[in-house]
């Protein structure tokens, strides 16, 4: 475990006199390079612009370690306990005496737990925000203070997917997993002043297994930062491997040792990848993204298929495909993938799961391509890769005007001041800019 204090925020505070908060999150935010990471980084950053931050957090990625010096500057305080997923895993199998979630004892820490009591001990907390609810155990011994808790989505869902896709033991464990954390998300969405999801789909999701009685859970989706992923920047071509003439390019991307998205790209690669190498023998798959699994690695060098594993920009992997895919068979709350690829003006083609969370009305229209058939989404990935309707400026103004930062953030930090009634949900043009 590391601990951190931050002078110069601090006693920046003399100066400006700034609230202090306290953000608890079940994984380093940084760097932001899959879902959970990208979205508690902006609220890190968003919050340090309005309170000093006491930062919790694990580190369960020894590559992570070399970032606790770069976080912990938008903090007034941090500490980072490292995690090892093995031991975790052994410990958390003590859920299966006491009831709970597995998932809570996975992220349980008695030094974590001691941080915080001094923390709140030493300073006049305004609230106290826990980013998943695995991280709402250690905010429940502190009532009196205001207590958001940040759902993202409902996490006991994906649980209940997996029990369906897959055999026993496992079935058995997935299921109960999926029922012990349905129990504790109702129970702390209750308890909490504050429940907080990404989209209005997982909200309603939660409303509808709370009761009416309960207070209403509420909506804060997750932004792009269209300054950064704008696709008139130059970038170098990721794909320039030959002087002959360019193949025609899709792109997968995702953290690659994630269940969902490895699921998703191995029913793609054998059951549409076949189908579009078909019509266009000289077609490329490029699946990008961090740690792949073991499965992801060996379709490498298979009909045309590329993993490229950890790429330090995505970028470039955006600008010069043709088409994205994100054929997700399990998904839950809002894909960043699909924002992203949006934001770069390139068509993009999924299924129904992973446009949840956007209107499903206007991206049909105007934005790509929805299927969960392996023959439709063939042709209509092949469609792109001819070479038809590269750009996909309609999708980038969608998201400029609908998922933005700075419309994000000042919306929850209204919620952290308690002035979660009546929230503005009007989009503002622009975004947040780094």
């Amino acid at each position: 475990m590391r601990c951190v204090r931050n002078p110069e925020i601090l006693m920046s505070s003399s100066m400006q006199p700034m609230r202090d908060v306290i953000f608890l999150v079940h994984r380093i935010p940084f760097p932001p390079e899959k879902g959970d990471k990208i979205r508690s980084f902006h609220l890190l950053k968003g919050l340090s612009r309005c309170y000093r931050v006491h930062l919790g957090t694990f580190i369960d990625c020894p590559d992570d370690r070399q970032y606790q010096n770069q976080v912990a500057q938008w903090c007034a305080s941090s500490c980072f306990v490292n995690l090892d997923p093995r031991l975790a895993c052994w410990r958390s199998a003590a859920g299966l005496l006491t009831g709970e979630p597995l998932t809570f004892v996975y992220y349980r820490s008695g030094r974590l737990r001691r941080w915080v009591k001094q923390v709140m001990a030493r300073y006049d907390i305004q609230a106290l925000i826990a980013f998943s609810g695995c991280m709402a155990q250690y905010g429940i011994a502190y009532p009196n203070v205001r207590r958001i808790l940040d759902l993202v989505d409902i996490d006991s869902e994906k649980w209940r997917q997996y029990s369906e896709r897959t055999h026993r033991p496992f079935r058995w464990l997935y299921r109960r997993e999926y029922q012990s954390l349905r129990r504790s998300e109702i129970r702390l969405a209750r308890v909490f002043d504050e429940t907080v999801l990404v989209s209005r789909q997982e909200a309603d999701l939660l409303r509808s297994t709370m009761g009416r009685e309960s207070q209403r859970p509420l909506e804060i989706s997750n932004g792009v930062d269209t300054r950064y992923f704008d696709p008139s920047l130059t970038f170098p071509d990721p794909y320039r491997s030959e002087p002959s003439a360019k193949p025609s390019i899709a792109v997968f991307t995702g953290a690659m040792d994630y269940r969902p998205n490895v699921d998703a790209i191995l029913w793609f690669t054998a059951n549409v990848w076949p189908r579009i190498r078909a019509h266009c023998p000289t077609a490329q798959l490029w699946i990008v993204g961090s740690r792949p699994a073991a499965s992801v690695r060996e379709l490498s060098g298979q009909a045309g298929i590329f993993v490229t594993g950890y790429v330090t920009d995505v970028r470039p992997y955006l600008r010069y495909a043709k088409v994205a895919v994100a054929p997700l068979q399990i998904a839950r709350g809002l894909q960043n993938k699909v924002l992203e690829a949006l934001a770069m003006e390139l068509p993009v083609v999924a299924t129904p799961q992973a446009w949840e969370g956007i209107d499903l009305d206007v991206m049909q229209s105007r934005l790509g391509d929805s299927t969960g058939n392996a023959e439709v989404m063939a042709h209509k990935v092949s469609v792109y890769l001819a070479g038809q309707c590269r750009s996909n400026a309609e999708g980038r103004r969608f998201v400029s005007e609908r998922y933005n930062w700075a419309t994000v953030l000042r919306r929850f930090c209204q919620i952290v001041d308690g002035q979660s009634t009546d929230l503005a949900t009007v989009p503002v043009s622009g975004g947040l800019h780094e």
